[in-house]
């Protein structure tokens, strides 16, 4: 559910005609709905109820902040009692600084640098999930240096295939993350005792926009079996990430499972393991929290195919259908009712800058407005300034009232970032 719908023929976020923000705002430009957030929130941390209940351990819902780092978003999310899974400092300072309690901050990533590995331990955050020996010694270097105990956990490589897009898998045998599970008992014996380090558990992530529960539950099962062989080679297990991956709707057709029958499979799953769990949901949080309103350019009559809508909005805005060739619903902010195939463009120059070929859509013309649906997440935190084009603003809405959250960056002021050197003068 989200809180995107047609009012007096015309689509509001909440209850703002979203013309009104093209016009205050100017397109294109990402809207985010605080009612949305919030109610995705209080689902996920509802689905995990049974968890709970036959764990008797709260667990922690620790928000991705790559599917989107904006600050209110995160501050929204921190005050429904999210968490922060980080994978780089510059989101950890985020997670900090919209709120987020340190001893909530999870930080992933196969690449944390010597000085991401020094913040994390400088901000106490709550746990680092190692992904190679090397950086476990490393982390436990600095740590024992500063008389500090990391604490960690490890994460494995299940070598379990999500189903889903090649781009986003990550817990096959092939891809960067994690430990083999083969060396699993090999590695964290290796670095359960290290100075400096509390090895208390072990993550895993297998990837995102999973429409289908199977491969999560077979990654968990090998993780509850490792569990278990861990200690009975004597270690002291407290503590699993499951991590994220839960997909969401983009298209009819598409049914996902609920978070509720997420919660359920988890609950079963994990049944008698007696650890405190970590999950990282972004996507299935914030997708349908946000659209990317945008203007129609103009009509442009095909060659023997559809004609092609040009909007203003570029694959540099939103990157997902240039990079996966991933589907957004495209609709007219004011509907006729009348229809049209389209193909559906950028102004890039890029063949690739191609949102929707052949695509049934709400008939539009030059100046009109559009949305794509579901840009909430992995929308926004992708963009990029290519074809000296400019990052477009954020807005968030509640209710009756909105603000921008993050300003247009026009291309004028990137450029007052570059340098001509003396000797080009």
């Amino acid at each position: 559910m989200n809180h995107f719908s047609i009012k007096d023929g015309e689509l509001h976020a909440e209850d703002i005609p979203l013309s009104r923000i093209a016009e205050e705002v100017g397109t294109p430009v990402y809207v985010y709905s605080r009612a949305t957030l919030e109610r995705h929130a209080r689902v996920f941390h509802e689905a995990l109820e049974p968890v709970a209940a036959q764990s008797g351990r709260e667990s922690l819902v620790a928000f991705a902040v790559k599917a989107n780092p904006n600050l209110a978003v995160l501050k929204i999310l921190s005050r429904e009692g999210c968490g922060a899974d980080v994978v780089s400092g510059g989101e950890l300072v985020r997670a900090l600084t919209a709120g987020m309690p340190a001893e909530k901050i999870v930080f992933s990533g196969v690449g944390k640098t010597r000085a991401e590995l020094e913040l994390g331990l400088e901000k106490h955050i709550g746990q680092f999930n190692i992904e190679s020996s090397e950086e476990g010694r490393e982390l436990a270097e600095l740590a024992e240096a500063k008389g500090q105990l990391a604490q960690a956990t490890l994460r494995i490589n299940p070598d379990v295939d999500a189903k889903t897009h090649e781009k986003i898998s990550t817990g096959r045998a092939e891809n960067k993350f994690g430990i083999p599970l083969v060396r699993a008992r090999e590695v964290f014996a290796e670095l359960a005792g290290l100075p400096g380090l509390n090895l208390r558990g072990v993550s895993v992530h297998i990837g995102s926009q999973l429409l289908d529960l199977a491969p999560l539950e077979t990654a968990f099962a090998k993780v509850g079996q490792l569990v278990a062989d861990l200690r009975a080679d004597g270690h002291q297990i407290t503590h699993v990430d499951l991590g994220g991956g839960l997909g969401v709707p983009y298209k009819d057709g598409e049914n996902p499972p609920s978070p509720a029958e997420y919660g359920a499979m988890v609950a079963r799953v994990t049944q008698g393991w007696d650890v405190h769990l970590t999950f990282e949901p972004g996507r299935v949080i914030a997708g349908n929290a946000g659209i990317l309103l945008t203007r129609i350019v103009r009509v442009k009559r095909g060659g023997n195919g559809p004609p092609f809508v040009i909007v203003d909005a570029a694959m540099n805005d939103l990157a997902r259908p240039a990079l996966y060739g991933a589907w957004h619903d495209f609709d007219a902010v004011r509907p006729t009712g009348e229809r049209m195939t389209a193909n559906i463009v950028g102004p890039i120059c890029e063949t690739g800058d191609t949102f929707a070929s052949d695509r049934e859509c709400d008939a539009l013309q030059s100046g009109d407005l559009a949305v794509f649906r579901t840009a909430g997440a992995y929308g926004a935190t992708m963009a990029s300034s290519y074809n000296s084009r400019g990052f477009v603003p954020e807005v968030l809405v509640d209710k009756d009232q909105f603000a921008v959250v993050a300003d247009r960056i026009p291309a004028d002021a990137i450029m007052d970032a570059e340098r001509v050197p003396d000797f080009l003068m």
